[in-house]
């Protein structure tokens, strides 16, 4: 991997970590684009190198809402009763999971079937701010249980949560709000697992690697605060259906592309 590849895919995570397009779909594609997943001496690496600059975009949301996180022990409570889903979930079916993170025909058709959902997410919960619901405990562990349907490549965890919020009677902004605070937890669960499976398996890092990891965490964060800024803006004033739309075009693009048996990486 070179710091032209670092970059690309830190500016990929830090744009789609929190927008509804799925991060881990887009950077499953770019990796296979620049032939990183093809290479055996980079693949395990890139895997872990993934996983890990999501450390600065959970940076950018505790810059950004760091007054939520001095609140009451009841919003910790609720973050830790959405969170706790993700986990069991991943670990009772682990290796279908892991088995889809290498498989970009999974992330395509994943991008296209929740593009369509998210064309009509704005007519199905259209939640004023007066009628929004207090969150609460139940509401927080729907939202976590929406959050475990993410895991498959393509889903989108914002996009998963976001909805989850909007079905528990939340607001557009509050549902985003709640789903950025998610990934704070989720993410470093996350990265912490795969930095002890990367270095069980008896790898190292080289200086030039730990290099790269820092400038990755670097863009990711930079590129997340400008990303959920954005994102919040938007999503509150027009809604899910431009996403919808961009998710469909991927995938049809990808799967167009794989029938014609034009070869990018992996695909």
């Amino acid at each position: 991997m070179t710091i032209v590849h670092a970059l690309i895919l830190a500016i990929i995570e830090g744009l789609t970590e929190f927008l509804p397009v799925s991060s881990t779909g887009h950077l499953i594609i770019g990796s296979s684009i620049m032939g990183l997943m093809q290479d055996d001496t980079t693949k395990e690496f890139t895997k872990f190198f993934v996983v890990s600059i999501q450390f600065g975009c959970i940076l950018s949301v505790m810059v950004l809402y760091w007054k939520d996180f001095i609140l009451s022990f009841k919003f910790y409570l609720q973050l830790l009763i959405a969170f706790i889903p993700a986990p069991i979930f991943y670990f009772l079916f682990k290796k279908s999971i892991d088995g889809f993170l290498e498989n970009a025909i999974t992330v395509a058709v994943s991008l296209v079937l929740g593009g369509i959902v998210l064309l009509f997410v704005d007519k199905w919960f259209d939640v004023k701010e007066h009628e929004e619901e207090p969150l609460s405990n139940k509401k927080a562990l729907m939202i976590g249980l929406f959050q475990t349907v993410s895991m498959i490549p393509g889903v989108s965890r914002s996009a998963a949560t976001i909805i989850g919020g909007l079905s528990q009677k939340l607001t557009r902004k509050r549902a985003a709000e709640f789903s950025f605070i998610l990934a704070v937890p989720t993410i470093f669960a996350a990265s912490i697992y795969k930095l002890y499976k990367y270095i069980d398996s008896g790898a190292s890092f080289e200086a030039t690697q730990v290099h790269l990891l820092l400038l990755g965490n670097v863009v990711a964060f930079l590129v997340g605060v400008l990303a959920i800024q954005y994102f919040i803006g938007y999503l509150t004033k027009y809604g899910f259906k431009l996403f919808g739309y961009y998710r469909i075009a991927i995938g049809l693009t990808i799967l167009i592309l794989h029938f014609l048996g034009i070869q990018l990486g992996m695909l």
